[in-house]
């Protein structure tokens, strides 16, 4: 991943991930998903990426996303 870009969330399911992105993108922040869960051992995460300029408003969302 480029300098840039930095994690707001991790999921242990594709779904959740998925869903964050989707909120994300209907409020025009661009974000893309890291898959990094072992389809072996199902070890891992998926993991959501914003730019940094985009932080803050990224993880207004995510907290609402929590909760």
């Amino acid at each position: 991943m480029e300098k840039n870009w930095v994690l707001i969330y991790s999921a242990s399911k594709l779904y959740q991930a998925e869903l964050l992105k989707e909120i994300l993108n209907e409020n025009d922040i661009i974000c893309d998903i890291i898959n990094k869960k072992d389809s072996a051992f199902l070890l891992g995460d998926i993991e959501v990426y914003v730019q940094k300029q985009n932080e803050e408003k990224a993880l207004a969302f995510v907290k609402e996303f929590k909760a």
